[in-house]
């Protein structure tokens, strides 16, 4: 699933597919997809990769600048009847479930997950909060699917450790408006972090969009993924900010 990459998550976790390999971070006076593009082949030479992100139909930063590649999509959409039936396959000890974002229960169960384990600041003082009302209102646009609302259990104790949503949209990508999925909230359990989980909840949320026909997606991450087709920088006002003790 071909998709497009901010560096922003909001549209994602800072949970990372390849955080054993992530590149540096980007600094405000040198965040051109250009720079971004270059230092990334630098750092290539001292071995680092993209191992999850350069298995998937992504642009790659090998690939910038390359005239010779053709407008559309980097991969074809295939059969229905030739997309995977079956969930993938999660550790032994977890379980797939999805999320009824109707139900006052499990928005709270959402709630709190994120809540705990979002979007932080890198001295883990300021995280997202966002609301049972927002979250519910966000993973609920007209014509959303309830199966794009994936989590994931601790099989023994039930406990919600890891979710990931998508929700349908009609993006304009120059001259077309493609069909595509949002994918958002993508977020893991800071204690199980070292599970990746992060690349199996991707595939996941994947098959399950091509079920739906739907064979494009667009996402954002915190940190530089291939490949960024633009990048932005924002600031955040804390609103009544509650103290620790």
């Amino acid at each position: 699933m071909a998709g497009n990459n901010n560096n922003s998550p909001p549209g994602s976790s800072k949970e990372n597919p390849d955080h054993d390999s992530e590149t540096n971070p980007v600094s405000k006076e040198d965040s051109s997809l250009v720079t971004i593009a270059r230092r990334f082949q630098d750092s290539m030479s001292l071995g680092k990769t993209h191992k999850f992100w350069e298995s998937q139909p992504v642009g790659q930063f090998k690939d910038i600048g390359d005239s010779s590649l053709p407008e559309g999509p980097i991969e074809s959409p295939t059969l229905l009847s030739e997309v995977k039936q079956e969930p993938y396959n999660l550790p032994s000890q977890y379980e797939w479930t999805t999320c009824d974002m109707e139900s006052d229960v499990t928005c709270d169960e959402v709630y709190n997950l994120l809540k705990n384990n979002y979007v932080e600041d890198d001295e883990n003082m300021f995280r997202f909060n966002y609301s049972q009302e927002f979250l519910s209102w966000a993973l609920r646009p007209p014509g959303y699917y309830r199966s794009w609302h994936i989590g994931v259990r601790a099989k023994a104790s039930k406990k919600l450790v890891a979710f990931i949503t998508g929700v349908p949209a009609r993006i304009r990508v120059r001259d077309e408006v493609v069909k595509m999925a949002e994918i958002n909230f993508l977020c893991v359990h800071k204690k199980l972090r070292s599970k990746r989980l992060a690349p199996v909840m991707i595939k996941e949320v994947t098959r399950r969009v091509h079920l739906e026909n739907i064979w494009q997606a667009a996402y954002t991450a915190g940190v530089v993924l291939p490949t960024p087709i633009t990048t932005c920088q924002y600031w955040h006002r804390s609103l009544n900010p509650q103290e620790a003790y």
